[in-house]
């Protein structure tokens, strides 16, 4: 599979999709409805295996993004990118320090935990995904998911 790297600028042509939304849980919310419209407009239709994906993990990223990479005053960017059979999605926010894990275990959360299993999701689905620190105040998360043409 060949992928876009994050440092390295999409291809001409490539479609694309950036906004930014405030650093709350409306701005979460909001940000999984614009991929489902935006994937939409580009073919992959509501519903389809590729829409919920990108809008599961799209809803994790934004949710990850709001309650651990929020600083007051600093919204997240949401980005979606569109090239040969797969869609990145890209939400950069303005914590570089906290990471998330670079290994995730699959040891089962107690019931009672409300949180923990969202990247595992998010790998779940993911054909690739990863973490960047681009500058010295923000952060991007980034995956790539199947979404056939």
């Amino acid at each position: 599979m060949k992928s876009i790297d994050a440092q390295t600028e999409a291809l001409p042509n490539t479609p694309r999709f950036t906004i930014r939304l405030s650093s709350t849980g409306r701005g979460a919310r909001l940000a999984r409805r614009l991929v489902a419209q935006q994937l939409a407009a580009w073919g992959v239709p509501y519903g389809s295996e590729a829409s919920d994906a990108a809008c599961a993990v799209t809803a994790e990223l934004a949710a990850n993004a709001v309650t651990h990479g929020r600083l007051p005053g600093r919204d997240f960017r949401l980005a979606l990118l569109r090239f040969q059979g797969h869609v990145r999605i890209e939400v950069t926010d303005a914590r570089p320090e906290r990471l998330p894990p670079t290994v995730l275990s699959a040891e089962p959360r107690p019931l009672t935990a409300n949180s923990g299993r969202g990247l595992l999701l998010v790998a779940a689905y993911a054909e690739r995904w990863g973490c960047e620190v681009r500058t010295t105040c923000t952060k991007t998360v980034w995956v790539e998911i199947a979404c056939p043409r």
